[in-house]
């Protein structure tokens, strides 16, 4: 059997995720190091924002570890605007299956329905804005992130691929909280 193009014999394919069963992925124990740490204002878990697209900006630092070769994996960063913020929540001990959201009836909701910090695993998620990059120190603003918040991941943020204009806000939209078609604007309620 040939490939068509140059008549060398095709590859089989093969097949990577048949030598993992799905038991042995679900139990998988994972390792993770820290590329960094964020150097920010909040000191205190409880007066982080919420949401911080909904508050006053603050800036922050994320200082990225030497010896790493990370200045060269930042190369053409600066010319996004925005960035995914992979990181983990260090003080948080312990998860609930369900939690009170600060905004809307209070009401307890599922936790993989919000944003809630006390998860299974402690990782967090931020989208934020990229002020500046010198050396291996990012500059940002309009983060949820505390001081000493160790980074594992830092990502372009891509309109065409991260924001779905039709995407539903399931109960938020249900209780008022966000108009129920789209993206919209949040209520500061």
């Amino acid at each position: 059997m040939s490939d068509g193009i140059n008549n060398k014999p095709a590859k089989p394919i093969k097949q990577y995720t048949d030598t993992v069963t799905h038991a042995d992925s679900a139990n998988m124990h994972i390792d993770m190091h820290a590329i960094g740490v964020v150097k920010s204002s909040y000191r205190e878990r409880f007066a982080t924002p919420r949401q911080p697209t909904l508050d006053q900006p603050e800036t922050a630092e994320i200082h990225l570890n030497a010896g790493m070769n990370f200045e060269q994996a930042l190369t053409d960063l600066d010319g996004f605007s925005h960035i995914w913020v992979i990181y983990w929540m260090h003080l948080n001990n312990g998860w609930n299956p369900t939690v009170l959201p600060p905004r809307g009836p209070k009401q307890r909701r599922g936790l993989f329905a919000t944003r809630g910090p006390h998860r299974p695993n402690s990782i967090g998620l931020s989208a934020v804005h990229l002020i500046q990059i010198k050396g291996r120190i990012l500059t940002i603003e309009g983060h949820d992130m505390l001081d000493g918040t160790p980074v594992l991941d830092i990502k372009p943020y891509i309109p065409y691929a991260d924001m779905i204009a039709d995407a539903s806000s399931g109960w938020l939209a249900d209780v008022g909280l966000v108009e129920a078609a789209g993206a919209s604007t949040p209520s500061r309620t």
